[in-house]
């Protein structure tokens, strides 16, 4: 049973360091409560002190999540609200796919910010440019590929969920033990495109809203799936924005031709901005580099160092805090008769 949810050798030896007493199992949905796990008996549902997330291998206990294994990858942004909080999207996932659609004007920037929110994450990103049946671009689905391309530095497939366009070709780069998470905005034909990833359909469909090109939500939760063939697919509800958390290293990754071009920059703490003899500004000067690109990477890289600012100083506060409790502790301790 759980062959087809993601198990591979990798798990194996995850399960291997967990109390031999636990049944191993996979959590495939979330719940308000509880969570829906995959087990080598079938289906179960557990419930947990503390939630899991979709993806997330665990230990049962008759029906309790006693224990979440280590983590190979999490998919995660910033949580609602002021305060810099963990939201898990995904747990576990190996590839993180970016669906944008052609329908609409392609967001470069936004799929920078997708980029950077994958590969924090841990797995890999591929960017697909979906509903190419109903692409708006005069110039066509190919011509918008190879400038988001070139612009975002990534791998970018283009496919028609409705008439089967480059399934073969994004099903190719699945493995057999793979998971894959689809995020994207609501609209953009991720439910659609996972049901051509199913083989059937699986997963409710709606039309986008005719006034305004708006997709409605289709999935509401989470759910990790088998895929036939091999691999499971997880399709997530469209969202608004993607806030980063702790994301400097993913910044890096999907910059690292800005990275590669600062090398050359007089100053090793150059900010590409008014310092001599820069690099980074000369390549935009030259049309070798974007001055958009370097403005995504200006507002991300500032995005991540805020974020890693306040999670760093909620960590000293919450350890000033356990600090405190633990001296008043030793203090009653000592005063008693």
């Amino acid at each position: 049973m759980l062959a087809s949810y993601g198990w591979s050798d990798r798990v194996a030896a995850l399960v291997s360091t967990a109390d031999p007493g636990l049944v191993p199992a996979r959590v495939v949905r979330v719940d308000r409560d509880r969570c829906l796990t995959v087990t080598p008996a079938g289906e179960l549902t557990a419930t947990a002190v503390e939630l899991p997330a979709v993806g997330d291998w665990v230990g049962l206990r008759g029906a309790e999540v006693v224990e979440v294994l280590p983590r190979w990858s999490r998919l995660a942004r910033h949580g609602a609200g002021e305060a810099v909080t963990e939201q898990v999207l995904a747990a576990n996932v190996d590839l993180v796919v970016i669906v944008t659609g052609l329908d609409r004007t392609v967001r470069p920037s936004r799929v920078e910010r997708e980029l950077v929110v994958a590969w924090d994450s841990g797995a890999r990103p591929l960017v697909v440019l979906n509903k190419a049946d109903a692409c708006t671009d005069p110039e066509g689905p190919e011509a918008v590929r190879e400038a988001l391309a070139d612009r975002v530095r990534a791998d970018v497939v283009v496919t028609s969920a409705e008439d089967g366009r480059g399934i073969d070709a994004l099903r190719a780069r699945i493995g057999g033990s793979d998971t894959v998470v689809l995020i994207g905005a609501s609209g953009v034909g991720k439910s659609t495109l996972a049901n051509r990833l199913l083989g059937g359909a699986t997963l409710e469909i709606r039309a986008v809203r005719g006034r305004d090109g708006k997709g409605r939500h289709t999935t509401t939760a989470r759910h990790l799936l088998a895929l036939p063939g091999g691999g499971c697919l997880i399709d997530t509800p469209g969202t608004r924005s993607l806030g980063l958390l702790d994301a400097t290293e993913g910044v890096a990754q999907a910059f690292s031709d800005v990275d590669a071009l600062a090398a050359g920059c007089r100053f090793g703490d150059c900010a590409h901005d008014a310092e001599p003899d820069c690099a980074v500004r000369a390549a935009v000067a030259a049309g070798e580099l974007d001055g958009d690109r370097l403005e995504s990477w200006r507002k991300l890289g500032r995005e991540a160092a805020w974020a890693e600012r306040r999670l760093d100083a909620r960590a000293r506060a919450e350890e000033h805090r356990r600090a405190r409790a633990m001296s008043r502790a030793i203090r009653r301790q000592r005063n008693r008769p």
